[in-house]
């Protein structure tokens, strides 16, 4: 009994010190294991953004340019109707391309319609680009997708982007930018897009700096008639060269008699140009200087 005793006093357990010590370790360990993964998060976040904020603007513009490039013909079948707007303070836009065609009982229906337009969303206090494709004569944008769905669900509305702070739509005609149009399509259309951080301006809207906005003006029937016009120093450069050939057309002249020189003594008339003449009593000497030397 004393032994059994003995030993289970020896047997003793963690005290209350190291116990709050390894648990004061473990709290730093953790801390410093999650401030590592928090900043690496947000390193790798913020490349996203940055990468998004470069990549995304531009994939959108071109997704607009293509719509415009594939339907557009200037002629009186299609229309374009843009508009701007500030929605919570953002600048918001609305673009809609509409295409018709004359079917064989030369009724007009709708060969295509697409619209482009940014809504404010609460739930990320930005804009969301949605966009739109319609078209009455059943014509599918891709057979492999929109074969499936209904006729219904190929009018609704397709959110592309969120995280939208600025969305403008302008037209461009004779060097100017307009903010509204509707009717004939305009000779170019620019279009401004934006996912930086926004501030507030001095009439309580929203806009974001001039460096980080995304523009593209897009080129409406790029297959048209171009004048151009010659400046007129190309006019005068283009005189100066075509005098080139009469001045090359009389090489003797020009050889006889260069420019900046005087004209040539007589006697010395059939000496070849640039070269010089010999002085009168020396080279004219040489040769009889030759004979008496053979005399001799």
């Amino acid at each position: 009994m004393k032994k059994a005793f003995n030993t289970f006093r020896e047997s003793r357990g963690f005290s209350l010190a190291e116990v709050l010590a390894a648990l004061v370790i473990a709290a730093m360990v953790l801390v410093t294991v999650l401030g590592i993964y928090s900043r690496a998060e947000s390193c790798s976040a913020a490349i996203t953004r940055r990468l998004d904020n470069s990549r995304m603007p531009s994939e959108v513009l071109q997704r607009i340019a293509e719509d415009l490039d594939r339907i557009i013909i200037s002629d009186t079948t299609t229309k374009i109707t843009f508009k701007n707007k500030f929605e919570n303070g953002f600048p918001t836009a609305q673009l809609a391309i509409l295409k018709t065609i004359v079917d064989a009982q030369n009724k007009s229906k709708m060969f295509e319609h697409i619209v482009w337009q940014t809504n404010y969303d609460y739930d990320t206090d930005a804009l969301v680009l949605y966009r739109q494709r319609i078209s009455e004569i059943g014509l599918l944008e891709d057979k492999l997708l929109d074969e499936g769905r209904e006729s219904w669900e190929q009018g609704l509305f397709v959110p592309i982007c969120t995280g939208v702070t600025f969305f403008k739509i302008q037209a461009v005609k004779d060097g100017e930018l307009v903010d509204k149009w509707s009717g004939q399509v305009p000779p170019g259309i620019e279009v401004t897009i934006s996912f930086a951080e926004p501030f507030k301006t001095l009439d309580n809207t929203l806009d974001v700096p001039d460096e980080q906005k995304c523009t593209r003006v897009i080129a409406i029937d790029r297959a048209r008639k171009l004048k151009f016009k010659i400046a007129p120093k190309e006019q005068e450069k283009s005189k100066t060269i075509s005098e080139l050939p009469g001045i090359l057309e009389t090489p003797d002249e020009t050889m006889s008699n260069p420019p900046g020189t005087s004209e040539p003594k007589s006697g010395t008339t059939g000496s070849p140009p640039g070269r010089l003449q010999p002085k009168s009593g020396t080279m004219s000497n040489l040769p009889g200087r030759l004979k008496t030397k053979r005399e001799k």
